[in-house]
This record gives structure tokens, C-alpha cells and sequence, in this order.
């Protein structure tokens, strides 16, 4: 991701400017593909990417197989037939909704770099996290927004940053990235940054409201049983160790995977982090390594980044 952040300067100031409380746009059809080929959809066994080669969201088969689509995304993830796709235009995005075969829903416009994206386990609820500038309480230098809707319900809050924090307003540089649900699609954690500290906070979507559970913790993902975070644990010297934490007592594994981790793991099961890790140019692949500290990192998809694993339809498989 450190390439797109090097890029968000420019990127910005091409943006179309959208209106403080993010108008949700008329639904449109996917783009038509070529007679004959054949069209990916969330259906799994599989893994959903972002295709660093074409820039298009794309699935990953177990047999090694990747079909793409047309859709060109900055960043990807589904779960149970909902995906997202961080919209790549000409100079500008969009958060757009997408069903299992791949049919926009709905879009919402992004004012800012995608950065993050998830969707929750019932499909239900969709995040996404993007860089801005500007902001005059940072001098100017990057900064995030981050944002939920309920794709059933439709609300929609456009800047958790309007939370209260421990029951307070938040701090005038506070920073909110990287939001990961819980099974009851109105819990979330995310990271906040505010007065030079990164934490770990606890989400409530129905009151607004975050609570703090522990620092230095950056870009939660939560685990399918729902007892641990992987994320990333700022270090010392600037970098980053995968980490997982155990939520009942705040317990910390470091990963086997020792290069530094820019990136919002994603599970592939109660078992497996996968994570991307960009190599020359811009591109980047996805790799895997056991979520109790054992093992090694494993190579999983060459030229991919922002991985999600597809379920199979229920009764199927």
C-alpha cells in the first residue's frame, strides 16, 4: 500500500469533490464482458483479489485458475454474497456494492485514496478507509477517513470520526482506519489515532459511540470464531510485526512472518492470516502463515493483493 500512499497527492487533487454526508448513487450494471467468458462471481471455494497486474477485481480458484472481471478496484473484500469494490475512475472512486454475481448495488462516492475495505460476515455491513490532505489540524500531511453502511437497513455514516470516544468528543486530530466487525453487524474495532497515540478501539454503529482497548494496534482483522485480532504492531525502528491478539486477556503472538506487514490481513480460516506484501513496481503478492506464531510464511497468489476467501454457497460443496 506504500506505493498508493506516495501517489495520494496527486491522486487527490484530480478528485471530483463530493458533498459532507456522501450521496448514495443509482445502482448500474456491471460492465458487459466478452461472449464466451467466463464471469467470476463471490461464489466459493476461492479467493477474491485485486489483480496487481490488471488492477481488476478478480478470483483466485484452488486449482491455481483466476478469473477476472472487468471492474477496476483499488482495494477488494466479500463475505457471505456481498462484495465491495473501491472503484478506480478517471481521477476519481467510488465505494461501490456489489451482489454474488457481481452486480452493482449501489455506490457511494470517495473523496480521497482507497486504502481499506470489509465487509461483515452476514454480508450486511461494508466499510471502507481512504487517505486525504488537507486536513488543517495535520498540517496538511495525510490523513484518514472511514466510513459503514447498512446495505439493508441504508444507513449510513460517512466519518466514524464523529463517534464519541470513551464517552467524549473526539480529539480535533482524531484518525479512524481500519474497521473489522463482529458477528452481530452492529459491534466493530478499528484503529484511532489522536494526541500521538495508535489504539485499539471497540465500535457501537447504533451509538456512535468507540471505546478504548489497548495501544498500538493498527488495522484489526477479526478472526471467523470471533476470539482474535491479527493486526499490525507498529515497531521501534518504524516498522511493522504481524500480531495476533486474543481478546479475553489482551494476549500477543507475534506472527512468523517477519518482513514488514503495510496491510489489513484477512483470515482465510480460525487457522490461516494471509496478507499482501508489495514487490517491484507496483505490484504485490498474497501470503499466508499460521495465526499461534508457528510455521512460516507461504507464497498463496502471485500478483495479488487485498485477499478474501470465498465460502461455497450454503448446501453446495
Amino acid at each position: 500500500m506504500k506505493w498508493r500512499i506516495l501517489t495520494a497527492l496527486v491522486a487527490t487533487v484530480l478528485l471530483t469533490a463530493v458533498a459532507v454526508g456522501y450521496t448514495v448513487l443509482r445502482a448500474a450494471p456491471a460492465p458487459a464482458r466478452d461472449p464466451g467468458e467466463a464471469a467470476p462471481t463471490l461464489d466459493g471455494p476461492g479467493l477474491l483479489i485485486r489483480d496487481t497486474r490488471t488492477g481488476l477485481l478478480a478470483v483466485q480458484h484452488p486449482d491455481g485458475r483466476r478469473t477476472p472481471s472487468t471492474l477496476p478496484c483499488a482495494r477488494v473484500y466479500a463475505a457471505a454474497g456481498t462484495g465491495v469494490c473501491l472503484l478506480e475512475g478517471p481521477g476519481s472512486y467510488q465505494l461501490t456494492v456489489l451482489d454474488r454475481e457481481l452486480h452493482r448495488q449501489s455506490a457511494i462516492p470517495l473523496n480521497g485514496v482507497p486504502s481499506r475495505a470489509r465487509v461483515s460476515a452476514s454480508g450486511r455491513m461494508v466499510s471502507w478507509t481512504v487517505f486525504v490532505t488537507g486536513d488543517s489540524y495535520n498540517g496538511g500531511r495525510f490523513s484518514t477517513r472511514s466510513g459503514i453502511l447498512d446495505t439493508r437497513g441504508g444507513t449510513l455514516v460517512g466519518n466514524l470520526e464523529d463517534f464519541t470516544v470513551d464517552g467524549h468528543d473526539p480529539a480535533p486530530d482524531a484518525n479512524v482506519w481500519g474497521v473489522t466487525f463482529t458477528a452481530d453487524d452492529n459491534r466493530f474495532y478499528a484503529t484511532l489515532s489522536a494526541d500521538g497515540h495508535r489504539s485499539l478501539m471497540a465500535g457501537d454503529f447504533a451509538t456512535r459511540g468507540l471505546r478504548t482497548l489497548k495501544d498500538n494496534v493498527e488495522c484489526p482483522s477479526l478472526s471467523p470464531d470471533g476470539t482474535r485480532l491479527a493486526y499490525k504492531r507498529m515497531l521501534p525502528d518504524g516498522g511493522w510485526r504481524l500480531t495476533v491478539l486474543r481478546l479475553a486477556d489482551l494476549a500477543e503472538t507475534p506472527l512468523a512472518e517477519t518482513r514488514g506487514v503495510d496491510d489489513q490481513a484477512a483470515w482465510l480460516d480460525d487457522a490461516t492470516v494471509a496478507y499482501g506484501l508489495p514487490h517491484s513496481g507496483t505490484g504485490a503478492d498474497v501470503w499466508t502463515v499460521p495465526a499461534d506464531g508457528t510455521g512460516q510464511p507461504r507464497l498463496f497468489a502471485r500478483d495479488a493483493e487485498s485477499p478474501a476467501a470465498l465460502e461455497s454457497p450454503a448446501g453446495v460443496g
